[in-house]
């Protein structure tokens, strides 16, 4: 199945069909029905090489990025979308399953911390510094999501369920991602950096659980009150099956996705020994490609510290935030496929590609700046009870706001509150 791009509304796998006075999903037919299959084959054979070549753990990570897959593509859970919504017409929906996500994992995160428990593992807070660098990174990647059109762990479910446009903005992301590991200490040591701190470091983990839980409740009340004084127009529906056949054929609310999606980056947490992240795995990508075409970013400052060179030194299989990365690829065209709505796009306009290489590419300049994206320093810095997490969430909502003027810029409208999802 094809689609064309409108230049003005950027791809997505929201649109609708109506039956009469329902929204149901399209019927799955002969080509939708093989993506299926395809991906149901590849998700198979891949967790079971795993298991027999790379151990359990490793066919386990690919396993749970299947399900996370899933877990966004069925809930269409935006980052992107949400901090969009909320700048330009005052829509905090979104905001508020970000409240949801971010208050239950933060509540496993301190019980994992607090017990200690993995699966032979010992799990790590994430806690990264604050610096220039940090903060420029966050608003690069605010201001590159808005231009791509998704957020990290967006691109990766959107390139599943067929968006063809959006591969375009995954390789630009890896090229970037790449291209900040050349200068990395320059951002990091030679420019000024504040330090870390950790909350729970000063109160425990149940007095920072506590603190985050208030926190995110008055955020949540906040946006309630945004918009009633602003009245946004409603969000658009979007295809949904009745029933329990919603659970493989329909969109879950947001609020699920976000337990669901909370569940699975705890499990993550207690298989790998650290949160869940995406774009790390991109650098490292970029950095392969690089040493084959003759390059040799070993010797660059960023590979030579222990995690990233032990990346960098071995398999990709060995590498579990891959894994994941791969896992969402096959589990988000698995929904798409199922739910009848994998679509293969054609004709993308000029514009519409330039913004995904500069979006995709500031993103992943971004990303590696500030220790990750939305996942990776984000969602895992807040659950953590990282002072890190906050500060990147309020320079990327301003790097949002920039965006949406660079969008305007080239030509491409702002979204409307439901169109578009990351």
């Amino acid at each position: 199945m094809t689609a064309t791009i409108n230049p003005d509304r950027p791809p997505s796998p929201d649109a609708v069909v109506q039956q009469g006075d329902a929204t149901t999903p399209p019927a799955m037919d002969r080509p939708k029905s093989l993506a299926a299959t395809t991906a149901l084959v590849i998700g198979a054979l891949g967790v079971s090489y795993l298991a027999a070549t790379h151990g359990v753990k490793q066919a386990g990570l690919l396993a749970l990025g299947i399900g996370l897959g899933i877990a966004l593509f069925h809930a269409r859970f935006g980052f992107t979308s949400a901090w969009r919504q909320l700048v330009s017409v005052g829509q905090g929906r979104g905001l508020r399953a970000h409240t949801v996500l971010l208050g239950t994992t933060a509540t496993f995160f301190a019980i994992i911390f607090t017990t200690g428990i993995g699966f032979g593992v010992t799990p790590e807070p994430s806690v990264d510094p604050i610096g220039v660098g940090t903060m420029v990174g966050a608003l690069l990647f605010g201001i590159g999501m808005q231009l791509g059109g998704g957020c990290a762990s967006g691109v990766l479910y959107h390139v599943g369920s067929g968006q063809s446009a959006t591969v375009i903005t995954l390789l630009s992301f890896v090229v970037g991602s790449f291209a900040a590991t050349w200068r990395y200490d320059f951002w990091h040591e030679t420019l000024p950096s504040f330090g870390s701190y950790s909350l729970a470091e000063d109160i425990g983990y149940g007095g920072a659980l506590v603190v985050t839980l208030l926190v995110l409740a008055a955020i949540a009340a906040v946006s309630l009150l945004v918009e009633r004084r602003r009245t946004p127009p409603p969000v658009a529906p979007v295809p949904t099956a009745q029933g329990l056949a919603r659970i493989v054929r329909g969109s879950w609310p947001m609020w699920v996705g976000g337990l669901v999606l909370a569940v699975l980056s705890a499990l993550v947490l207690m298989t790998k020994g650290s949160a869940w992240g995406v774009t790390s795995a991109f650098a490292v990508w970029g950095a392969k490609v690089a040493q084959a075409l003759g390059m040799h970013p070993e010797t660059w400052a960023y590979w030579q510290q222990p995690g990233p060179a032990a990346d960098l030194n071995g398999s990709l299989l060995d590498q579990a935030t891959t894994l994941n990365n791969l896992g969402i690829i096959v589990g988000a065209a698995l929904a798409a496929a199922i739910g009848g709505q994998f679509v293969i796009q054609r004709r993308i306009p000029g514009r519409v590609v330039a913004a995904g290489i500069l979006g995709g590419f500031l993103m992943g300049y971004g990303a590696r700046l500030s220790f990750g994206c939305n996942i990776g320093a984000y969602l895992a810095g807040i659950a953590s009870f990282s002072l890190s997490g906050w500060v990147w969430a309020v320079v990327a909502l301003v790097g949002t706001w920039l965006g949406l003027k660079v969008r305007r810029r080239l030509g491409l409208a702002t979204p409307a509150p439901g169109d578009g999802v990351c």
